[in-house]
């Protein structure tokens, strides 16, 4: 079967996007409608019933009606017929795009699409399904446009709006997505799905009192919208109230039919039992993240069966790839020892972790064998391999680590009592140790403040470092800079308006160099900041940390500390964006009489 020549510039964005990965995706439900949405799928079929002349009508109709019942194999069956008879005609190519985007064959969904839209090109319904694809896969400029395109033939549209509302939020242009929907709400006075939308842009914005108030105001249009109540339950854990969370989650799942937002809300909701200390419930939800129709989902490609809780891995060859954000990578290797004791003396562990982790992992586990793993976008997809493995090697299992804490981490108490995991090279921690001596006289503390990324869906997670003042102000303390990336202008910030020098080691490329990260975290006194991988990783060599804390955070399990590092202590914020009391009550600790513990009683 042939495709149609490409004819419009919204196919060239439409095979664009066909090239991109996915992006990581935000906790916010977007109201965009579901792949040809059951109002689209009706005036589809009136467009059909028009054209009396196709012999292929009979089979749209019929593919149609499959799709309307949620059977998209037999509509994408039923429509490729059609194309073998007609491969020319819009509608089946439109339908094959969307039982193709159903089944979380994201590639081929968007490049039906673009056949669809060619042949199409006024069916308006076709760009704003394809703008969704690209949005789902990371292309938000190409969905901008699509979404113009869809607007420009339906004025007001509230979907047309709040779909290019999502667009323009999304690459941070939050007061301009405000503007797009004002004029929707006002001219759809009884439609959620604005109202919804907007409330994650407040979110983003960090203004949650507000957010509730309108995901409120959605939910009172629209009492039976799932999206709503998911985002209003992720605003009250942020707000501190993790059993109305859980309750807003568990509406929303049972009135959500379509397979990728039920995973994204079975993750969600994973994150808030581990919040309530349902640590066991917790892990299993977790495993959404791994279920073929979530968006984000990693792929791992390895020999061996995959691993599940009940397997005897006693005798046996396992391989387990690092997993999630660097930080996570470093914290879930917690499990480690009790996987090698599992394995026993004629096990086999091989750990496929981030690069820049494997010298200290090597040092950490001798007994395991260690390599970089590697990631690509396959396909709309990501995949992870571990390239170091021999073309023709066996290997019993594999798993991703994560997967594992459902076995040996079940519970709070499942955690052991140990400072540490990961060791350090010793030789750099002396030389740490020698260098720092350079720094200011006083307490060395190490010290980090924000984030790589600082778009506006993560701003909210950090103080700004103006907030931070009280803490550097404490007397008696030289303060280490730890923060990778750029920041000069808050270097230079606290030496102009607070007067505190914040000493820079030499020689060390603090994103980059993990290894010696780590030392020097064993070499300062004292390492604070916000969980990211640098206080991870302190926390795992068993240095002395403090860490901020959001509500929420479920790497709490629902403790007043961290269970993967029992020497860390944290300072919790009471609700997400009031920093101040939580950073007084830091600076106090640094300060008190006699010199602060600086390790978690």
């Amino acid at each position: 079967m042939t495709r149609p020549s490409r004819t419009s510039e919204t196919s060239a964005i439409a095979l664009s996007a066909a090239q991109a990965g996915p992006t990581s995706p935000g906790r916010a439900a977007d109201a965009m409608g579901t792949a040809g949405s059951q109002d689209a799928l009706r005036r589809l079929n009136a467009a059909i019933s028009e054209l009396k002349a196709l012999s292929v009508e009979p089979l749209l109709n019929r593919a149609v009606t499959a799709l309307e019942a949620e059977d998209h194999e037999t509509g994408g069956r039923l429509a490729i017929q059609a194309l073998e008879q007609d491969e020319r005609n819009g509608f089946a190519w439109y339908l094959l795009a969307i039982a193709r985007e159903r089944a979380g064959d994201f590639t081929s969904s968007i490049t039906c699409y673009e056949s669809a839209l060619a042949l199409l090109p006024n069916q308006a319904d076709v760009a704003n399904d394809l703008g969704r694809l690209a949005f789902r896969m990371g292309m938000k400029v190409e969905a901008e446009k699509l979404f113009r395109h869809f607007l420009a033939a339906k004025p007001n549209h509230p979907e047309g709006a709040n779909n290019l509302a999502c667009a323009i939020r999304d690459q941070d242009r939050a007061e301009e997505a405000i503007e797009i929907l004002r004029p929707a709400i006002e001219a759809n006075p009884t439609a959620a799905m604005p109202w919804n939308t907007l409330g994650t842009i407040v979110t983003e914005q960090g203004d949650l009192e507000a957010a509730h108030t309108f995901f409120d105001e959605a939910l009172r249009l629209q009492p039976n919208f799932p999206k709503a109540q998911y985002n209003r339950g992720n605003v009250r854990l942020s707000l501190g109230r993790p059993e109305e969370a859980l309750a807003d989650c568990d509406i929303a799942l049972a009135g959500t039919i379509a397979q990728d937002e039920r995973q994204m809300m079975r993750l969600s909701r994973s994150t808030i039992l581990m919040e309530l200390g349902r640590t066991a419930e917790g892990w299993a939800d977790y495993e959404a993240r791994l279920h073929p129709q979530f968006a984000d989902r990693t792929q791992f490609q390895s020999p061996g069966a995959p691993w599940t809780p009940e397997t005897d891995l006693n005798g046996r060859s396992l391989l387990v790839f690092g997993e999630q954000g660097l930080g996570d990578e470093v914290m879930f290797a917690n499990l480690i020892p009790e996987v090698i004791e599992a394995l026993g003396p004629k096990g086999r562990l091989t750990l496929a972790v981030e690069p820049r982790l494997i010298p200290l992992f090597q040092r950490s586990f001798p007994s395991a064998r260690v390599g970089g793993h590697a990631t690509y976008a396959v396909g709309g997809r990501t995949v992870r391999v571990a390239p170091f493995l021999a073309e023709d090697e066996a290997l019993d299992y594999w798993a991703p680590m994560g997967s594992l804490l459902r076995r040996f981490r079940p519970t709070v108490d499942s955690f052991p009592p140990r400072p540490g995991f990961l060791t350090p090279a010793p030789d750099r921690v002396a030389h740490w140790r020698e260098a720092l001596k350079q720094a200011p006289a006083g307490l060395k503390v190490g010290l980090l403040w924000k984030s790589g990324l600082m778009n506006g869906a993560r701003r909210r997670y950090f103080s700004p470092f103006e907030a931070w003042a009280e803490v550097l102000a404490v007397p008696g303390v030289s303060f280490v800079n730890l923060q990778y990336g750029d920041c000069a202008a808050e270097l230079d910030q606290a030496r102009r308006e607070m007067g505190v020098e914040i000493w820079t080691p030499p020689g060390i490329d603090l994103k980059q160099d993990l290894d010696d990260i780590a030392a020097l975290t064993c070499a300062l006194d004292l390492v604070v900041g916000f969980p990211n991988a640098t206080v991870n990783l302190a926390g795992a060599c068993g240095a002395s940390a403090w860490i901020t804390s959001a509500p929420g955070a479920w790497p709490r399990l629902g403790s007043d500390h961290y269970p993967w590092y029992p020497q860390m202590r944290v300072f919790t914020a009471s609700a997400l964006g009031d920093w101040a009391p939580m950073l007084s009550e830091m600076a106090m600790a640094l300060g008190q009489s006699g010199g602060p513990d600086l390790r978690r009683v």
